[in-house]
């Protein structure tokens, strides 16, 4: 599977990149996985639902499954911060791409999301595993860049850019 990181500072527009790039990597007949960071609580489970039930009775993890979906709900008895690499390994691995939104001090290979009207600055400079920036502001980067500036709003050209650049994205665990 490939991996490829987005990272930026919040409302630089990584979800919408994301979302708009699992369609159009679709499209080009990619299989498509999402690894997301969450700085906060958060929930899929609703009052009154077996599952909910479940876990509030004790359950370290409960999977539900259909014939449709399946989801795995892991209940932390202390707080756990997992690292990227652990979250990929909880992944079905038929898939070709993993898109993985925030983790932006992790060590994989990455693309910036940046807009000038956030006023927050780059990370390129100072991240060895920026490999590109996306921006709908190429002429205001505060630093000069050789690395490839791609189009924020054109997911389809980023998509084209991943599959070609494909071979640098190929994931492996670490030891």
């Amino acid at each position: 599977m490939k991996v490829v990181g987005f990272a930026g500072y919040s409302g630089s527009g990584k979800t919408t990149l994301v979302e708009r790039l699992i369609p159009a990597l679709k499209a080009r007949g990619q299989r498509v996985s999402v690894v997301k960071h969450a700085h906060h609580s958060f929930d899929i489970d609703h009052p009154g639902k077996d599952t909910r039930r479940h876990r509030e009775a004790g359950a370290f993890e409960v999977v539900v499954a259909s014939g449709k979906r399946l989801a795995l709900i892991r209940e932390f008895e202390q707080d756990a911060q997992l690292n990227v690499h652990q979250l990929l390994a909880e992944l079905y691995d038929g898939v070709d791409w993993v898109l993985v939104e925030g983790f932006k001090q992790s060590d994989l290979l990455k693309i910036e999301v940046w807009r000038a009207a956030t006023q927050q600055p780059v990370r390129y400079p100072d991240d060895d595993f920026v490999v590109a920036i996306a921006t709908d502001s190429s002429d205001q980067l505060p630093e000069a860049t050789l690395r490839p500036l791609l189009n924020l709003n054109a997911p389809d050209e980023v998509a084209d850019w991943l599959l070609r650049e494909a071979h640098r994205f190929d994931y492996q665990a670490p030891l």
